[in-house]
């Protein structure tokens, strides 16, 4: 493991690298709103996408690195995550696809970025589909406007909502709400299998 910190416009991140043998892809990795990079389901994705050989990179946004606990505005995050990008890909991920995900929060933010920062699939662990109690302030635009394949990890019982499978889009339900932290286990195999499935097509 290695931790590199990186200046973007809003702040020092930093990233937890963990690379693979001859890895044939990069997975970087959001965190929540209010949790960091060790949560339940980031531990577990990072496991299964490193068994499937692909590099994995853990992101801490700025405010985080920072002490904050509130997160930065939707712009901020976003701006912020595709100077990490730019970063890991030049200097430690050059000449591998890149795959954006996070949990969510960190879910929005790939979504929103994936076109600009040239991601070739994206993850979304606990996907915050509305805000509690809310679902007419749904945010299935994001969702939408990913032009890559999609895998969604959801808790049956995840009060931010349940996304459905469409076009390019999988959705996978385990145990468990918002918090994606029961079965690590499926969300490790789950992972594996479909960057394994997606990477193929690129002929990695």
């Amino acid at each position: 493991m290695t931790t590199v910190e990186i200046e973007t416009p809003h702040g020092t991140a930093r990233a937890e690298l963990h690379c693979a043998p001859e890895g044939k892809a990069a997975l970087l990795l959001g965190h929540g709103a209010g949790g960091g990079i060790g949560a339940t389901d980031l531990v577990a994705a990072a496991r299964g996408a490193s068994e499937a050989g692909v590099h994995v990179a853990l992101v801490e946004q700025p405010y985080r690195v920072a002490g904050r606990r509130a997160p930065a505005p939707a712009k901020q995050l976003d701006a912020s995550w595709l100077a990490v990008v730019e970063e890991l890909s030049e200097h430690w991920f050059d000449g591998v696809p890149v795959v954006f995900g996070g949990r969510s929060s960190g879910a929005r933010v790939a979504c929103r970025t994936a076109a600009d920062g040239g991601a070739v699939a994206v993850l979304c662990l606990a996907f915050p589909l509305h805000p509690p109690g809310k679902p007419e302030k749904t945010r299935l635009p994001e969702l939408e406007a990913v032009p890559v394949p999609t895998l969604i990890v959801q808790g049956e019982a995840d009060p931010f909502g349940q996304p459905e499978a469409a076009r390019k889009r999988e959705v996978v339900y385990l145990r468990g709400t918002h918090a994606l932290d029961r079965e690590p286990d499926a969300i490790s195999r789950a992972v594996a299998d479909w960057l394994g499935r997606e990477l193929r097509p690129l002929g990695q």
